[in-house]
């Protein structure tokens, strides 16, 4: 059971610190794992597919909206592995 724990922690601590990386600027690509999951991971979010794409529908009204939103563009215009 420790074993499937740290490999879980592990996984989480690596997406947390390639979002950081490749999605987020200024102050939230400097900030700390807590501060994340408050701002980013916490968010009323609901994720639609239709017409063979995908949208983020957020809450507008939520403070780091405009960050998040920011973050999914960047993320949606990565390369798709083959």
């Amino acid at each position: 059971m420790n074993k499937a724990w740290q490999a879980a922690a592990l996984t989480a601590a690596t997406l947390l610190a390639w979002l950081k990386l490749l999605a987020l600027d200024g102050s939230l690509a400097r900030a700390e794992p807590k501060t994340l999951r408050y701002r980013i991971l916490h968010a009323a979010a609901r994720l639609a597919r239709g017409a063979r794409q995908r949208r983020l529908n957020i809450q507008a009204s939520w403070p780091w909206a405009a960050d998040i939103v920011t973050a999914w563009d960047r993320i949606t215009a990565l390369p798709q592995a083959p």
